[in-house]
């Protein structure tokens, strides 16, 4: 047991030096990285990001989790708070949930209107086209797990005082209406991947593995060949880039 738990430990830590080569990497070359991690609830992005910003610098790395936006805020364009969070020369950021929301949790709990959803699914690709041809890289990524396992870790965040910030009104929503949040994440995965800002999806029930295969595909996506030559892949069976009829095979859940 102890060897199985060193060599997946050795695993990740071989991930996360390639991780440090690579921001060691853009700080000499100015790269620009925006990360996007969405899912439903419960599916690991704080763990996943922990585990990739742990041995990074934080001068150089940023994680956005923007709160529901202000009174004044409603009244922007509503990619203009994103907008201020994106990063300069050799800065990798995160977005714990992004721009994203409008087509997710704002569509299923009608935070928004019918219109806006709309207009926010005709203007996204656009937007990531212009960062993409400003020169960011951008790695777009959905965490997806079973309604049972959703149903698990809801569970233990509230009766794990230790979990006690985790809990929001929202989880109690997660399961009555898992369905409506499948509708919502097809129709999203759908309208916005594009060849230049591609969806990747992750079947993340095993959490540990889940976090070495998005660590990996980032790798692989954004630094310099030298550095991932040597780091193998992500399992196909856990990260695979976005297709219309896995919704109907399985490999995401409906």
């Amino acid at each position: 047991m102890n060897d199985d738990r060193n060599d997946v430990e050795g695993r990740l830590e071989r991930l996360q030096l390639g991780l440090v080569h690579l921001q060691t990497a853009m700080a000499a070359s100015g790269e620009r990285v925006v990360v996007v991690l969405e899912g439903r609830d419960g599916a690991g992005k704080d763990g996943t990001i922990k585990r990739i910003i742990e041995h990074l610098s934080p001068r150089a790395t940023r994680v956005v989790a923007l709160p529901k936006p202000s009174d004044r805020e409603r009244t922007q364009w509503y990619l203009q708070r994103y907008v201020a969070h994106l990063p300069a020369a050799g800065e990798l950021v995160i977005f714990n949930r992004s721009w994203y929301n409008r087509a997710g949790v704002e569509v299923v709990m009608d935070f928004s209107s019918k219109a806006e959803q709309a207009e926010f699914l005709r203007d996204a690709p656009d937007f990531e086209r212009m960062l993409v041809e400003s020169g960011i890289k951008l790695v777009k990524i959905w965490l997806d797990i079973t309604k049972k396992e959703q149903k698990k870790r809801l569970d233990a965040r509230r009766t794990d005082p230790l979990k006690a910030l985790k809990v929001s009104d929202m989880d109690a929503v997660a399961q009555k209406k898992w369905k409506a949040y499948s509708a919502a994440r097809d129709t999203m995965l759908a309208r916005t991947h594009s060849a230049i800002a591609p969806w990747y999806c992750v079947r993340a029930d095993d959490k540990k593995a889940a976090r070495r295969a998005i660590i990996a595909h980032i790798l692989h996506q954004v630094a310099p060949a030298a550095i991932v030559d040597d780091l193998p892949r992500p399992d196909p069976d856990i990260l695979f880039a976005y297709d219309p009829a896995a919704g109907e095979d399985g490999r995401l859940s409906q």
